[in-house]
């Protein structure tokens, strides 16, 4: 089995700081200070900057993440593998995604894969589309939910077209009463969160002109649709991160349609994990149902 000084690397690097490491796996934090000096020692260099607030990964440090995750996620592997032998379904799903998935998807497929496996643990962490690609990529999540592109050294599938859609005050009506063209934008100005101005968002809004002092940030999808209704401009939300918030607000395509396309990524060490596999199988199934021809995760089977 891995050397324990590797698991408390990783979990230093979580959380940057060896107190709330050493609490998490319950050592002292004297032990997880101690194993990280040894392993610096072992290797010749070292693996953190000190400062008050915590620590963080020194350059080196950052070189040897993937390869200390990759022999943590390979250990993890092989005992899930030894009790699949011995008949058992123990382990941990490692699950990364950003919001609108976490609300809509995860709640329904974690629940059944429970019921049907109740002894594996999943932990799920939310994040940027680019936040949850590099956490995928370096294996400290074992499945990924993002927007294409991501990194081609991930195993990775599209699952749906996600619509992009205008959210605007439930008094506005389009000129042609059905779609959002130039001409109904005019000054008005675009609120949205800051993390998704970029990829597909921002390409919609370049293909209308919109300018960048023409737009304003808020905290979440909720918080825009409230800033929407309250007539302080237009909002820009793909149909999935709709489903499930509330306001009196009006919905329109834009003239010309533009998707996002939501992806699965799994880190390739983790995809032969038992775990990782049987979760792979209840995500899929759950799409397929809810989505039905308009999935696109069974067409690349």
């Amino acid at each position: 089995m891995a050397n324990f000084s590797y698991e408390i690397f990783a979990q230093v690097v979580t959380t940057n700081n060896f107190g709330q490491a050493a609490k998490i796996l319950n050592v002292t934090p004297s032990a997880v200070s101690h194993a990280i000096s040894q392993l610096e020692h072992e290797l010749g260099f070292p693996l953190f900057i000190r400062n008050r607030t915590g620590v963080e990964l020194t350059p080196d440090g950052q070189q040897i993440l993937h390869v200390i995750q990759h022999i943590l996620n390979s250990e993890a592997q092989l005992q899930q593998v030894a009790d699949q032998i011995r008949g058992l379904n123990l382990g941990t799903v490692r699950i990364g995604a950003f919001s609108s998935v976490c609300i809509n998807w995860l709640p329904t497929i974690i629940r059944r894969f429970k019921k049907k496996y109740p002894g594996v643990e999943v932990t799920i962490t939310q994040g940027t589309f680019s936040e949850i690609a590099e956490m995928t990529r370096i294996g400290s999540v074992d499945i990924g939910f993002a927007t294409l592109p991501v990194d081609s050294q991930l195993q990775t599938e599209s699952l749906i077209e996600d619509p992009i859609y205008c959210v605007t005050p439930a008094d506005f009506v389009p000129k042609n009463k059905t779609y959002i063209t130039t001409d109904d934008i005019g000054d008005y100005h675009f609120i949205l969160q800051q993390i998704d101005y970029d990829r597909d968002t921002k390409k919609t809004l370049d293909q209308y002109n919109v300018a960048p002092k023409a737009i304003s940030y808020s905290i979440d999808d909720q918080s825009i649709l409230s800033m929407v209704e309250s007539g302080l401009g237009f909002g820009i939300l793909p149909k999935l991160a709709l489903q499930k918030l509330t306001g009196d607000v009006n919905v329109y395509p834009f003239s010309h349609q533009y998707n996002r396309t939501i992806c699965l990524s799994v880190n390739k060490t983790q995809a032969a994990s038992p775990s990782t596999k049987l979760m792979m199988t209840e995500i899929h199934d759950y799409l397929t149902q809810h989505y039905q021809d308009d999935y696109l995760g069974h067409r690349s089977k």
